[in-house]
């Protein structure tokens, strides 16, 4: 089970060629999500997904700090605990990240990451439970992205210009990798979006040349079809089973 959610959220996480509001993503927010996993043919809530947003500033620069926690519910634990953090400081107009951070606690297996970003170079530091810290240097192209500020990205493009079945290729960075995506418009679809009732969405098909999803059309998110684009639902498939991610509740957006 290890990586069941934030794998899969990572790649559903996008980036666009076309016009962005990065004014939509707003400091102060926060997003709920229930998150299920078929279990012998039953969709099971397991753990709770919160991503919020809020400024910071250092003696240089303002940054956005975007973050995404995942834990177990606690009747869950004794099973599976997993409790992760996935972080990113970007540039809260661009969205651009200069420090991504990454702290995984699956099942006892750890892992820790570190990403500086400066321009196109990247300096990684890393550290898995009883191995040595390494570190790394690479670049990624001018348009990459970490995938926690792809995800808010995504969310300043106008699908209103986008016809159903329209494509890009895209590319974000995970494991001190690059790992191509492509982005498929599906058109737009009514779904629940927790307290804020139910909202008419635009529905988005992601496609990734990894072995962590699969299936055609079976990893989807879908978007309040609005100035925010908040993500109500969002459905994986990957080699050990299916999920979903639903939004529970949204405040200060």
């Amino acid at each position: 089970m290890k990586k069941i959610f934030l794998v899969p959220i990572s790649l559903l996480v996008l980036s666009s060629f076309t016009s962005i509001n990065s004014q939509t993503i707003k400091s102060g927010e926060n997003l709920v999500f229930a998150g299920s996993y078929n279990m012998s043919g039953l969709m099971t809530q397991l753990a709770q997904v919160t991503m919020s947003t809020e400024t910071v500033s250092t003696s240089k620069n303002p940054y956005l700090h975007l973050s995404c926690e995942l834990s177990t519910y606690s009747k869950w634990d004794s099973f599976f605990k997993i409790r992760d953090i996935y972080e990113s400081y970007v540039n809260p107009i661009t969205l651009k990240p200069s420090l991504y951070k990454r702290s995984i606690d699956e099942g006892g297996w750890t892992k820790k990451e570190k990403y500086v970003i400066k321009n196109n170079n990247v300096t990684s530091t890393s550290k898995q439970k009883n191995s040595p810290e390494t570190k790394k240097t690479f670049t990624i192209g001018g348009s990459t992205q970490d995938v926690i500020s792809l995800f808010y990205k995504v969310r300043t493009m106008d699908f209103s210009k986008f016809k159903e079945g329209q494509t890009i290729s895209l590319m974000i960075v995970f494991d001190e990798k690059q790992v191509p995506v492509t982005l498929k418009y599906m058109g737009k679809e009514t779904v629940n979006a927790g307290n804020l009732g139910k909202k008419e969405c635009y529905k988005i098909s992601i496609g990734a040349k990894t072995d962590a999803l699969r299936g055609k059309d079976k990893n989807l998110i879908w978007l309040t079809a609005d100035a925010k684009k908040i993500p109500a639902l969002l459905k994986f498939s990957i080699p050990v089973g299916t999920g979903q991610l639903v939004l529970t509740s949204a405040s200060g957006i």
